[in-house]
């Protein structure tokens, strides 16, 4: 089957906005349970995609409201799961320092999740998605999509 597979980017960076804003919040607040509290979104919306809490407040109230419009493109939505995934796991673990009282790589990791959140909301370009993509040319089991190449 040949479908053409849609992912709506205004989703993903809605995504990305509420990562990057959560997480510098929780650095200017010193607020590491937001930083956990972040993680949890982030692997919740990877593992159940509908669960996703971000992704509820873009479908139910932004959109609706027409406050965010749509922007639906020619795309694979397992690479971004992947990269939020990714996200997640370093969040998490930042999380983990810094519960453990180990406030330099907690904050570190945060702030690379940060940085490359705010990567992909800006310049549109995924780190996550390149290394899916980079490990599924390599021949990785599970990582078995090639880009969807954009037709306009």
């Amino acid at each position: 089957m040949n479908a053409e597979r849609r992912v709506d980017h205004s989703a993903l960076r809605t995504n990305q906005a509420f990562i990057i804003a959560l997480l510098a919040l929780a650095f200017l607040l010193n607020t590491p349970a937001l930083v956990a509290l972040v993680a949890a979104v982030m692997l919740i919306g990877t593992i159940w995609p509908g669960a996703g809490l971000f992704k509820r407040v873009y479908q139910h109230l932004l959109r609706p409201a027409g406050l965010v419009r749509p922007d639906v493109r020619p795309d694979n939505p397992e690479p971004h799961r992947f990269a939020q995934g990714l996200g997640g796991v370093f969040t998490a673990l930042g999380a983990l320092a810094l519960a453990l009282g180990a406030s330099i790589p907690g904050w570190a990791l945060t702030g690379l999740v940060i940085g490359l959140a705010a990567l992909n909301l800006f310049a549109g370009w995924c780190a996550g998605c390149t290394l899916y993509y980079w490990l599924a040319r390599l021949g990785v089991p599970g990582f078995d999509r090639q880009p969807v190449e954009a037709r306009r």
